[in-house]
């Protein structure tokens, strides 16, 4: 079986589809497939349908849906495999488990690629840093699940993977910056920091890159911008940190050029208290 949640919902067994084309058994088996090998209560796959206020016949309408999703893979496994898809979509006391290996599902390859990602980052191998971390961000097709209606449990586990994601897009920028690629940068973090007008990483990543591009003006601008915009929405000024790394670019701060500490971070980190 072959799971794919970073993008619209897609599952195959066989070669075959079995995602189906109702809502709820969509939810489920979305639900069970981010949870490979583990136990996913009742109450859990009840309150991801129905909120707080299920119906009386929530339980035995669940299980309607599991003996439905239980009929998909029969048919993708074929009759050579009588009783399969149980040993598959299993019932558990309490709940059900979807019992296929954790690399079946790209999640999981994602994550266990921005992990190497990390490590590299750490050792200072910004090369294969980068490279693990292209190849995890190359695993989403479009927003998680993005076909998938989503209650209040799926939709804790979407903001869990769209926050990993920008994060392995900010320290995979943070490897780039080592490596000197803050030319190449520039039309990448234009984008990011219009879509998300309130990060100020960032935005301390588009300054860096610009800076280092002789672009200093520019990179002063970006400051303006975030910070006009954060007083007008929030009331705030920017955190300490960008503040410091806007007066570091106003003083000519050599550490913009450099890495500095016997563990290299990000150029924003060289500003933090």
């Amino acid at each position: 079986m072959e799971i794919q949640v970073l993008g619209s919902l897609n599952a195959e067994v066989n070669g075959g589809a079995i995602v189906p084309n109702a809502a709820k058994p969509r939810q489920i088996l979305s639900l069970l497939a981010l949870r490979p090998g583990r136990v996913v209560p009742v109450h859990t796959l009840m309150e991801e349908l129905w909120g707080t206020e299920p119906p009386q016949s929530a339980r035995t309408t669940l299980q309607t849906y599991i003996l439905q999703l239980r009929r998909r893979l029969g048919t993708a496994m074929g009759p050579d495999v009588p009783g399969a898809a149980k040993d598959v979509l299993v019932t558990r006391h309490g709940g059900y488990l979807l019992q296929v290996p954790p690399e079946s599902v790209d999640v999981y390859q994602y994550e266990r690629l921005v992990a190497e990602g990390r490590c590299a980052f750490e050792d200072g191998d910004d090369e294969e840093s980068s490279d693990f971390f292209r190849r995890a961000l190359g695993l989403w097709r479009g927003p998680a699940l993005v076909d998938v209606r989503v209650g209040p449990v799926l939709e804790i586990e979407v903001l869990r993977l769209e926050e990993s994601r920008l994060g392995a897009i900010e320290r995979r920028i943070d490897a780039d910056l080592r490596l000197g690629r803050h030319s190449e940068l520039i039309s990448e973090l234009t984008e990011l920091t219009a879509r998300y007008p309130q990060h100020e990483g960032l935005h301390s990543q588009a300054m860096v890159a610009l800076y280092r591009s002789g672009r200093q003006a520019a990179a002063l601008d970006v400051y303006r911008r975030l910070r006009t915009r954060l007083i007008d929405d929030l009331g705030v000024e920017p955190s300490p940190q960008v503040r410091r790394l806007h007066q570091a670019m106003l003083a000519v701060d050599p550490k913009l050029d450099v890495v500095a500490g016997p563990r290299r971070t990000s150029t924003f980190d060289l500003y933090a208290a």
